[in-house]
């Protein structure tokens, strides 16, 4: 670890920013100092009840009744926050409306709509009308509204117009194919749902009515739909979307209590029946003010974070609204006309925040574009990523070709828990290859297999002490059972989150990938992520996919898939040529068995590797049980390991 320093805060920045206001809030009302942050870190995961305390005390969190204690039973997995307090997420979102009507909270652009905006009080007032619509739908607390709808205004009206009512919100993303959405929305039986009946995408209006009357069809406990139409007109019984936002309806959110379910999410569904995650009001509301100090968004910000409504960081977004900040959305293809498009919108929009997966950062570097050459980007602060490691080249890309004077900080967490355990910090250099910290409240380890603490080595990443955005529950999962499995399995009262990690003495840590695709060859473990880096690093490979195979009594076996460069030839010079990276860069150990040429690497709706699956269809597994097509983004790519296997089996 311990990368070359690539940025560094002045000293202005860093006490400018919501961090050193939180601290120096920590100091006025407890009396507590810290030497560094790690000492902060220490006392927000020792005393949580304080901790979480100053948080909803420094962001004035509204509700019409106080908690009598924040954190009510500290242990994992029965853990209890917030008993007696009664609030609404959507009030500490629509807040900022008070006295900021005019002034802009969304700007949209679409490729199916164009471009819009709309203004604090155009959202509140919207709001009230769908939720006055939905309660004479027969919608009342608990009840749930689901929809299949694009990163667009229309989902988040529907979602804070059904949770301001109590309702439990779900989405999906219009590419999903209808089976994934059933398997997903079928375990949770909905009352209305929401959908758009197509879209448009890099260029092309894509269809979508057969599938939605095949959904439709699947889901028996649905009383309403509503459709926004875009392809064709309004089909009999279902009720017109732009009906439900014009009326001038009274706001007035349903106050439930701390833990009452806010909205259910789904793990990727990639390799079974899609765990539906239920999050709470209170517990949502406290993480995504915590992780407002590590992405420093305040109500000065025009922020965007670049997602798919099928991805968590859909969701992640209104952490931003929720602190005043304008926030664009952005509904089209990434790379449509042509990669700069995305740079131009945040140039164009004057963008000070611009969040993305780590595979788009990559992809541009591959490209070769230079958005400082080619766009105004002065008024861009910060860049985020999240959803896979962000490479050490891709850092060097962002400062030599993005903007040198930027504060990048990459995040991981997950959909688990609606947010992140390693994060940035906006008073710290930035290292190439590293995130900054561990979030404040987040008693994020390493762990060895015994459950040992490990400190500069690879390990499990493993929380040891409650959150409160861990799920309430899984939906259905009546005894608990599932969500045990999920997470608490194999340490003790502890979470086990599925990636690997290093921690430095520093706080500073290393994300390597997904622990259960770990490559071990004769006994030395390493994440699939620092092959891709050395790999993925060369100017004649575009993309890849490596899984370990274990065989009881047998030598591992190490495929590494390939899919080279637009025109290059895949011949022996190519694989010496990824054989000689490999060795230079990671170990000689690690160099692969066998080098094969794809089209393209199997991907999960959120754009993740499926390593996994493949790895379990290559160890025998049925290809119709290892992978569920329908949440992949590119399930045809699954065809060619599925022939790979055969060919293997018989050889």
């Amino acid at each position: 670890m311990s990368g070359a320093v690539l940025w560094t805060p002045s000293q202005d920045r860093a006490q400018a920013s919501t961090m050193a206001q939180f601290e120096r809030f920590v100091a006025q009302t407890k009396g507590l100092t810290f030497e560094d942050y790690n000492a902060m870190w220490r006392w927000s995961i020792d005393d949580l009840d304080a901790f979480w305390n100053a948080i909803w005390d420094f962001f004035d969190i509204r509700a019409s009744a106080r908690p009598e204690k924040l954190l009510m039973k500290r242990e994992m997995p029965n853990m209890k926050w917030g008993t007696g307090g009664r609030m609404n997420y959507v009030d500490n979102i629509l807040k900022h409306s008070e006295g900021r009507e005019t002034e802009l909270a969304l700007i949209m652009q679409s490729e199916t709509f164009g471009r819009s905006d709309m203004a604090w009080g155009e959202l509140r007032r919207q709001v009230a009308s769908v939720a006055a619509h939905l309660s004479k739908m027969g919608v009342q607390e608990g009840d749930r509204v689901v929809a299949i709808l694009p990163n667009t205004e229309t989902a988040l009206i529907a979602f804070l117009a059904s949770a301001s009512l109590g309702a439990v919100w779900s989405l999906c993303a219009p590419d999903m194919g209808h089976v994934a959405i059933l398997d997903r929305f079928k375990q949770i039986a909905p009352k209305v749902l929401i959908a758009q009946d197509g879209y448009v995408h890099a260029g092309k209006m894509i269809d979508r009515r057969a599938v939605l009357a095949e959904i439709n069809a699947g889901l028996p406990s649905v009383v309403q739909f509503v459709t926004l139409p875009v392809v064709g007109g309004l089909p009999k019984g279902h009720v017109a979307w732009d009906d439900l936002t014009g009326d001038d309806a009274m706001y007035e959110a349903t106050q439930v209590a701390f833990e009452h379910p806010l909205w259910i999410v789904y793990s990727s569904g990639t390799t079974g029946n899609p765990k539906p995650i239920v999050h709470g009001h209170g517990g949502i509301i406290l993480e995504a003010c915590k992780q407002s100090l590590h992405q420093d968004v305040s109500s000065r910000d025009r922020y965007c974070w670049l997602t798919s409504s099928g991805w968590i960081m859909w969701n992640s977004q209104w952490m931003a609204l929720g602190q005043g900040a304008t926030v664009a959305i952005y509904d089209g293809a990434a790379n449509h006309p042509d990669m700069g498009v995305i740079w131009r919108f945040v140039a164009e929009e004057q963008l000070t925040y611009f969040g993305a997966g780590a595979a788009y950062f990559s992809t541009c570097m591959k490209a070769g574009i230079t958005p400082r050459e080619e766009v105004d980007l002065t008024a861009l602060r910060s860049l985020g990523a999240t959803g896979s490691p962000l490479s050490s080249d891709t850092y060097d890309w962002i400062y030599k070709d993005v903007k040198a004077d930027q504060w990048l900080a990459p995040i991981s967490g997950g959909t688990d828990l609606a947010g992140a355990f390693v994060v940035g910090h906006p008073g710290m250099p930035v290292r190439a290859g590293e995130m900054q910290c561990r979030a404040l409240g987040n008693a994020v380890r390493a762990f060895d297999p015994s459950g040992g603490e490990l400190v500069g080595e690879v390990g499990e990443l493993v929380c040891t002490e409650p959150l409160p955005s861990m799920p309430l529950y899984f939906w259905g999962d009546n005894d608990g059972a599932r969500l045990f499995d999920s997470y608490f399995a194999d340490y003790a009262g502890v979470w086990r989150h599925g990636d690997w990690i290093a921690i430095d003495e520093h706080g500073a840590s290393v994300i390597y990938g997904r622990s259960d695709a770990t490559i071990n060859r004769k006994g030395l473990r390493l994440g699939s992520a620092e092959i891709y880096q050395a790999v993925e690093g060369l100017d004649t490979v575009l993309d890849s996919l490596v899984v370990d195979l274990e065989f009881l009594g047998r030598d591992s076996f190490m495929p590494l898939f390939v899919v080279p460069a637009a025109g290059l030839p895949f011949d022996d010079t190519l694989k010496e040529q990824i054989n000689a990276a490999i060795r230079a860069q990671v170990s000689a150990r690690f160099v692969p068995n066998e080098i094969i040429e794809i089209a393209e690497v199997p991907r999960t709706l959120s754009g993740k590797k499926l390593e996994v699956p493949v790895k379990k269809l290559l160890l025998g597994g049925d290809p119709d049980k290892v992978v569920n097509r329908d949440s992949m983004a590119n399930p045809e790519s699954f065809d060619f390991f599925t022939a790979y296997a055969h060919a293997r089996a018989n050889t």
